[in-house]
């Protein structure tokens, strides 16, 4: 959890300003009211209206610039870069990704982990008082969003935390703190030590296996049980177990009510979630920051021009492939062009990548074969049809899923490299922000720092 009480009190206050800003305006209920300068912990989250409003937060929270709304993105890309991507930016935090040098008072890396930890007190916190909505539903909608939120951090907590998942191994690694408990009282915060990458993927599956279930098939721009499957499909995916993460992508290709966009470009720079979304981060020219814009874009597109694209990617298109030419003014790619687009998270092209990988490797051919998966994104793309194996479907997940954070993963899980660095280098590991190492004596820092 986070550890320092000031910044708790901070998380604690934020939430319960959300949670009041529903009753102005309802002057039929301030008679029941608590003066809102002094409204205590239980009062603010004592109706189901507040929870509602404390769970958008929490989606808010978790689309900052900080997490998914861009930086974890370029984090892993811009680590596992050894030459497809030009870093031209200025500043100094993610430049340090780029050279393999994270310091630990890195601001990006420090930042990420407080907004994990404000997303999963939230979601906590929504948990912990899901009883206020009177319907069973609603009850178990709001868990299940709750839950796949917090699952979602304890994920990338893991990932980028902790050093890589082995498959078949006991994962004892050093990851983060899971906390379960909402804090709505400073006075409650304890210096927890960092569970086990084991422990951190035991929850995330607990977490978004309960999304599912609790979910509603559709639930507007907010999760549902299929953003929960085809999380859960990624996640499978990280670890190695094949046939789950098969029956997971089939589920959501076969029954989330999603479809493949028309053509490649209409997957991107959406101000409304395109059918291929399963699910995406929110944003209006009124309301949050495309991070992925403000990194990967050129300053007449609302961006400040720091990544580009090199030969050495461009190069992996032997044929034409409309993948190959979404790019403009010498290497910036399309896919991030729009200032005001929703951030893409989850979309159907990653779960038919996922069915033909899990196919191939377990010889089955669940749901579709895997040249049928892989051809059916090339033919979207114009792209000729292709005899597929192992090598061609990572290939093809390198062509389709470019620039939108999956790489640095997808090199861990593979064992493969960066450069010379080998997939579990010391280097490719987030540190322990030093604020954290300060104040908490129960944390043990990242070998290497």
């Amino acid at each position: 959890m986070i550890i320092m009480k000031n910044f708790i009190k901070q998380i604690i206050y934020l939430v319960f300003f959300m949670a009041t800003v529903m009753f102005i305006g309802c002057e039929n209920r301030l008679v029941d009211l608590e003066p809102q300068q002094s409204l205590s912990p239980e009062a603010a989250l004592s109706t189901a209206a507040n929870v509602q409003n404390v769970l958008i937060g929490t989606y808010n929270e978790a689309g900052q610039t900080a997490s998914y709304g861009g930086r974890l993105n370029l984090a892993s890309e811009l680590l596992a870069n050894s030459g497809e991507l030009n870093w031209q930016g200025g500043p100094i935090p993610p430049r340090e990704f780029n050279i393999k040098a994270i310091t630990t008072t890195n601001s990006f890396v420090q930042n990420a982990w407080l907004n994990a930890y404000k997303v999963n007190n939230q979601a906590n916190l929504v948990i912990a008082n899901k009883d206020n909505f009177n319907d069973v539903s609603e009850q178990n909608r709001v868990e299940g969003e709750a839950k796949f939120l917090r699952g979602l951090i304890y994920f990338d907590l893991a990932r980028f935390f902790g050093t890589t998942y082995e498959t078949g191994q006991t994962n004892n690694q050093l990851g983060a703190p899971i906390i379960l408990g909402a804090i709505s009282d400073a006075s409650q915060v304890s210096e927890p030590a960092r569970n086990t990458v084991e422990e951190l993927y035991a929850q995330v599956i607990n977490d978004l296996s309960d999304a599912y279930n609790l979910l509603p098939a559709t639930n507007d721009i907010f999760a549902d049980k299929y953003a929960a499957q085809a999380l859960l499909a990624r996640v499978y995916l990280q670890q190695g177990d094949f046939i789950a993460a098969r029956d997971a992508s089939d589920d959501v290709i076969q029954y989330s009510g999603h479809s493949l966009a028309s053509v490649f470009a209409n997957a991107f720079n959406n101000d409304e979630d395109s059918n291929e979304d399963i699910f995406a981060w929110q944003i209006t020219s009124q309301d949050g920051v495309n991070g992925m814009n403000t990194f990967w874009a050129n300053s007449a597109n609302g961006g400040r021009g720091d990544v580009t694209v090199t030969d050495d990617y461009f190069n992996l298109f032997t044929d034409a492939d409309d993948r190959s030419t979404f790019f403009y003014d010498a290497g910036f790619s399309t896919k991030w062009q729009s200032q005001f687009a929703n951030v893409t998270f989850l979309r159907l092209a990653e779960m038919y990548l996922i069915r033909a990988e899990s196919n191939q490797r377990l010889g089955t051919t669940l749901g579709a074969t895997p040249i049928d998966d892989i051809n059916i994104l090339r033919l979207r793309a114009n792209a000729p049809n292709i005899a597929v194996d192992l090598d061609v479907i990572l290939l093809e997940r390198r062509k389709e899923l470019g620039f939108e954070g999956h790489r640095l993963h997808d090199i861990k899980r593979l064992k493969g490299t960066v450069g010379t660095l080998n997939y579990d280098a010391d280097n490719l590991v987030f540190p322990i922000p030093q604020r954290e190492m300060d104040v908490n004596p129960n944390l043990d820092q990242n070998s290497g720092y």
